[in-house]
């Protein structure tokens, strides 16, 4: 008699560690062009790692400032787009 459990494949549960520097620049609401020339100058407000030629960005870091309360400049915690009515 054969099994009818269905079979998990780890290349499925396989989470990235890095994303492209052009999937981070959009998940922080910027350009192609403006990621770049950030990357290039080491202005991006993460970690951005340069493999070869090309950039890539920790989740891990990336997900630890998209998910920290930000300040505007008169000191007000901005809240996040969920609670903004």
């Amino acid at each position: 008699m054969t099994s009818t459990t269905p079979t998990s494949h780890p290349e499925q549960q396989i989470t990235p560690e890095v994303i492209s520097l052009l999937a981070a620049g959009r998940l922080l609401g910027m350009g192609r062009s403006k990621a770049y020339r950030l990357a290039r100058t080491g202005e991006v407000p993460c970690r951005v790692l340069r493999i070869g030629g090309r950039y890539a960005v920790p989740l891990r870091g990336l997900r630890s400032l998209l998910d920290h309360t930000s300040t505007d400049a008169d000191g007000r915690q901005d809240r996040p787009a969920s609670e903004e009515g």
